[in-house]
C-alpha cells in the first residue's frame, strides 16, 4: 500500500501547516484510487474549527466543509481519499484521539511541525477493526 504525493503537494502542505504552528492544522486529501494504492492529485486546506484553547493539540473541520469538499471531488472527477494534519512538537505518529476520530478507508498523512519548521511526514490508515494504524509507503515524486 502505497501513497504518491507530488513534491509540489507537499510543499503546500508544508507552508500551510508551518504558518499554523504552534496549533494545529490540516485538510483534505484529492485523489485517485488504484486497488490499495492512492494518488494524491490536490490538497485542500480546511480552518480548525476546534476551541482555541484546544488548537494547539486537537483538529477539527464542519461537515459542512467535508460536503464541499466531496462535491469539489466530483466536479474534478477525484475522490476525497484521505486528511492531513499537523502534530505540532510531536512526532508523525497517530495519537489516541486520531485513532478513536478516523476513517478506515482514508489516508492520513501527518506532519511533525518541530518549532515552526516541517520535520517529517508519514503515511498511516486505520486497520479495519479500528485497534490501530498501520503506516504506509509514502513516495514523494518530483
Amino acid at each position: 500500500m502505497t501513497v504518491q504525493l507530488p513534491h509540489e503537494l507537499r510543499e503546500r502542505i508544508f507552508a500551510q501547516l508551518q504558518k499554523t504552528y504552534p496549533n494545529e492544522g490540516g485538510g483534505f486529501l484529492l485523489g485517485v484510487a488504484n486497488g490499495a494504492d492512492v494518488t494524491i492529485r490536490d490538497v485542500h486546506p480546511v480552518t480548525n474549527v476546534f476551541e482555541t484553547e484546544e488548537q494547539f493539540h486537537r483538529y477539527a473541520m464542519t461537515p459542512k466543509d467535508w460536503m464541499q469538499l466531496e462535491d469539489e471531488a466530483d466536479a474534478k472527477g477525484l475522490t476525497l481519499v484521505g486528511y492531513y494534519h499537523s502534530h505540532p512538537d510531536h512526532p508523525a505518529i497517530p495519537s489516541e484521539f486520531d485513532r478513536v476520530h478516523a476513517l478506515p478507508n482514508f489516508r492520513y498523512l501527518i506532519t511533525s511541525v518541530r518549532g515552526g519548521k516541517a520535520a517529517e511526514l508519514r503515511a498511516w490508515q486505520l486497520t479495519e477493526d479500528r485497534s490501530q494504524f498501520d503506516e504506509l509507503s509514502l513516495s514523494i515524486d518530483g
